[in-house]
């Protein structure tokens, strides 16, 4: 139920232009132009085409490329379900590694050697993964066996001799670092987690570890521990009074130094260097936006920053030595992803992801003329892609004017002679945010004649501290009147028509639908909930055992289920569903372990009984977020039907 909003501050995934000197000032909102659509005849897919499109990642971590840098470690759901592939980067040609056909499989890294590879995968979206070795002749070895337990890949060493694994096998509640021989598998504990921290980075000379510890939602503290020392206590470094949120985002390849985050210094996270000898922090990055992530290629030539702003991720590649940025020339629109480089640092890959392109994966040669090579065409071929649409960050005025974003997507077919129905989408979290890059379901949605509107109510990440924590114990109350007030904002806009909008989101914005119709039952025409939280009373008391280090922090932002058990009945949609009155669609994966399927049967029951019209579908082999495409094709699908009937009648 809880991820990192970024490195520095905790929220609950239960899973973007104003003024730019004071974006949450009351500034002057900017508000949709009466802009002149040129209206196209447009083709209409179904889900199974949007849903045809490849998604690729590559490796999670150091060692995306081969020994011999002809092949890139990817993961893709070519066959619908993730799996573990290697590309060749001459030919482009694929291979699968893994052939799962029912758990989602993501590629980790390549061995020194090149053949082997690290991969994880859970069991059934049951978010318990293990960690996979694959040998050259194709045989698996699980890393870490073992029923209810989770494990994570957390770092290889400089000489690629050991790796280190994090695994909460010997405790639920607290994950502990593991040592493995590259060569035989053979491992130790190297450090026990008795404190239950969160163990964020291991120094690749494999002396240093740093913790995060949340005291608060917007208060954190950040520890070293000293693996070569006989003592391993973990020792405070940031020492503070008041709301500080820090972070960590990376050890410096020479392992002198951490790469902490901050707001210490402002509304935003600052990446400060936390020199290891001396303890000196002097600022590396700054910016009007948060800095997203610090890393550094394989040796340390290059560093790589991303910076979110205004729901994209601006990216530098920085050479260490010079102090210039790399030119990327030739790249399509879009943000830059998983930006990985090879072991000798002549080669770097990515993705590139923008509104109406899927992620595909692109490298270059660092050491030749440094050109772009494409490797992938993710879209579905069937589709045209002058018939999606570009999403356009706009803001408008919530009920006591404090300016909200969002992303409006506009459809084609929409005119002020012919207005769509209108859907305000809120994202999960409650900390998350609406970003730019392609959605298959959105562009569904908006294909098919819908304007949707993806908003970032206060509360939401990549917008400032202050703005962060606006909803702090205020979750279903403040957040929920910018979600009524986005309505009213379609409402002005005239290829909208303002008496057709309803409201649809996923995990915490599947809650806020589900409390939009129980609170405010007038303000929206229909709702989709996907696997929302329903019943806050019992969802803050079945938390994960392994989301303990967490915990504190969640109870701060949402509330103590000691204290506060009967504000969480009150802001809980289930204990008001007599109120619900507007159709609702629920969407439900029985394997989630953070929105238990309980919560959904429960709000169903309630609202048929009050004749309300609703219609609800479980995907038994789905977890918190749907990863087998048949399912998306499914979910997608559905949410067109039950808006071409109830919304747009």
């Amino acid at each position: 139920m809880a991820l990192l909003k970024n490195t520095v501050s905790i929220i609950l995934l239960l899973t973007v232009i104003a003024c730019s000197q004071d974006r949450n000032s009351s500034a002057p909102v900017s508000v949709e132009p009466d802009a002149v659509q040129q209206i196209i005849d447009i083709e209409q897919y179904d889900a199974a085409t949007f849903f045809q499109t490849t998604s690729f990642s590559l490796a999670s971590s150091a060692g995306a490329f081969s020994a011999d840098n002809d092949w890139l470690l990817v993961s893709s759901d070519e066959t619908g379900v993730f799996n573990v592939y290697r590309l060749n980067l001459d030919s482009g040609t694929r291979q699968p590694l893994t052939d799962s056909t029912t758990d989602a499989t993501y590629a980790v890294s390549y061995f020194a050697d090149g053949e082997r590879v690290l991969y994880t995968a859970d069991q059934g979206g049951n978010e318990l993964n293990h960690v996979y070795v694959r040998a050259a002749d194709g045989s698996v070895t699980d890393l870490t066996p073992g029923e209810n337990l989770k494990a994570t890949f957390l770092g290889w060493s400089v000489d690629n001799n050991y790796f280190y694994v994090l695994s909460n096998e010997r405790d639920g509640a607290a994950f502990d670092v593991y040592c493995y021989s590259s060569s035989d598998y053979a491992r130790e504990r190297v450090f026990t987690n008795d404190q239950n921290l969160q163990v964020n980075a291991i120094s690749r000379d494999g002396r240093w570890l740093a913790l995060n510890q949340n005291h608060t939602s917007a208060d954190a503290d950040v520890y070293l521990v000293d693996l070569n020392s006989d003592d391993k206590t973990p020792q405070l470094i940031t020492p503070h009074e008041g709301s500080i949120a820090y972070g960590v985002y990376d050890f410096t390849p020479e392992s002198d130094a951490l790469v902490l985050a901050t707001d210490e210094h402002g509304e935003f996270n600052q990446a400060w260097r936390y020199d290891l000898t001396s303890g000196e922090s002097s600022v590396l990055v700054s910016a009007d936006w948060d800095v997203s992530y610090v890393s550094y290629s394989e040796n340390g030539k290059y560093r790589v920053v991303g910076i979110n702003n205004d729901g994209s991720t601006e990216v530098t590649v920085t050479d260490r030595a010079t102090g210039e940025a790399l030119a990327l020339e030739g790249l399509p629109p879009g943000d830059l992803r998983n930006v990985r480089f090879s072991e000798d640092e002549s080669l770097m890959a990515f993705l590139v992801n923008g509104d109406t392109a899927p992620s595909n994966v692109f490298w270059l040669d660092l050491q030749g003329d440094r050109s772009v090579h494409q490797m992938t065409q993710a879209l579905n071929p069937a589709i045209d892609p002058t018939h999606l649409v570009e999403g356009r960050v706009v803001r408008y005025p919530s009920y006591d004017e404090l300016p909200i974003p969002g992303i409006l997507y506009r459809p084609q077919q929409a005119s002020t002679e012919q207005p769509v129905p209108g859907i305000v989408w809120v994202h999960g979290g409650p900390g998350g945010q609406n970003r730019k890059g392609y959605r298959a379901a959105i562009q569904h949605l908006v294909n098919h004649g819908y304007a949707v509107f993806a908003m970032n109510n206060r509360g939401s990440s990549g917008y400032g501290k202050t703005f962060f924590h606006m909803d702090d114990k205020r979750h279903g109350e403040v957040d929920l009147q910018d979600v009524v007030y986005a309505r009213r904002y379609l409402e002005t806009l005239d290829w909208v028509d303002g008496s057709k909008v309803g409201i649809m989101g996923g995990s915490y914005g599947g809650y806020m639908v589900a409390a939009a119709l129980a609170f405010e039952p007038e303000a929206f025409d229909v709702g989709i909930n996907i696997f929302g939280v329903t019943n806050w009373v019992r969802t803050l008391e079945s938390i994960p055992p392994w989301w303990e280090s967490f915990k504190k922090a969640l109870y701060d932002e949402m509330g103590d289920p000691a204290t506060d058990g009967e504000r969480h009945r009150r802001i809980s949609p289930l204990f008001h569903a007599g109120n619900i009155v507007k159709p609702l669609l629920v969407v439900q994966g029985a394997n989630d372990p953070r929105v238990l399927q309980v919560e959904s049967d429960e709000l169903v029951e309630a609202v048929r009984a009050n004749g309300t019209h609703v219609e609800y579908i479980i995907f038994p082999d789905e977890g918190h977020g749907f990863r087998r495409r048949e399912n998306r094709i499914t979910a997608s699908d559905s949410y067109v039907a039950f808006l071409n009937e109830y919304l747009r009648g």
